[in-house]
């Protein structure tokens, strides 16, 4: 079993949803970004999504863009990228993370070599959100074929024509992105939430985590109610954005971790 197999199984036995964390790699700085990553597994988070920084992230609402931008203009690339993971792998054997983000970056690095790298360091996941199933030749094969999940993302105007071809050689887990439009927007209601997650298990057995809009614990612990696991990133990017040094950032995404890890943990008790 994978390593997202492994927690996703573990989580079921438990009774329990999965948080998934996102930050994007390199956000305020390298060397903050990697006490981030170092400490979201002890502040409660069970799968770590890491986002790879790139110049046109049109998926992402400003939060993310900004860090995005806080992230290069500090000097990350993807090979640091890589690096971080490895240096979080030194400790921690455990906790699943996916590099979340688009193609371009990995395009010009090289896909067999990033392949390559990726699952040296310990990468369990990609979802690179401007790469539809039927480009899978370009990264997904050679991924998957290396051990490395491609995740799905689906949406409210996924419809069931649609859903089959998208799921079809999906891995690790599906990611329904709950509200239409970028990372930050409004959230979806608990009866959407609902709805979507039926529909979904109608075509697929993977888990399901739902984001997109989740920001407090409250609205993390009514999505655990329901999904396989619960994605917060724009709240986190945010703690970064409005930290008055590195030291605080990192402090304050460990804090909102924390609670946002006990919503979900308390969510079906």
């Amino acid at each position: 079993m994978s390593r997202l197999e492994q927690r996703f199984a573990q989580l079921k036995a438990e009774g329990r949803s999965a948080l998934v964390t996102f930050v994007t790699a390199g956000d305020p700085g390298y060397d903050a970004s990697l006490q981030i990553l170092k400490g979201l597994p002890a502040a409660g988070a069970d799968v770590i999504e890491l986002g790879m920084p790139f110049t046109d992230p049109m998926a992402d609402g400003v939060a993310i863009q900004l860090a995005t931008l806080r992230a290069l203009e500090a000097g990350q690339t993807l090979a640091k990228t890589l690096q971080m993971v490895r240096e979080f792998r030194v400790d921690n054997h455990t906790t699943p993370i996916v590099l979340m983000g688009y193609y371009n970056p990995i395009h010009r690095f090289g896909v067999d070599k990033f392949v390559a790298e990726a699952k040296a360091a310990g990468v369990d996941g990609l979802i690179i959100v401007d790469l539809p199933p039927e480009h899978d030749a370009e990264l997904a094969t050679p991924a998957q074929a290396a051990g490395i999940d491609f995740i799905r993302l689906t949406t409210p105007t996924t419809d069931d024509a649609r859903l089959p071809r998208v799921l079809e050689r999906s891995s690790g887990f599906v990611y329904y992105v709950s509200v239409a439009g970028v990372t930050g927007a409004g959230s979806a209601t608990t009866e959407h939430v609902t709805e979507a997650i039926a529909r979904l298990r109608r075509h697929t057995d993977l888990p399901i985590s739902v984001g997109f809009g989740i920001r407090t614990p409250e609205q993390a612990a009514a999505i655990a109610r329901l999904a396989d696991g619960v994605v917060v990133g724009s709240a986190l990017v945010d703690k970064i954005a409005q930290a008055k040094e590195p030291g605080q950032a990192v402090k304050d995404v460990l804090s909102l971790c924390s609670a946002l890890a006990e919503g979900v943990r308390g969510a079906r008790r």
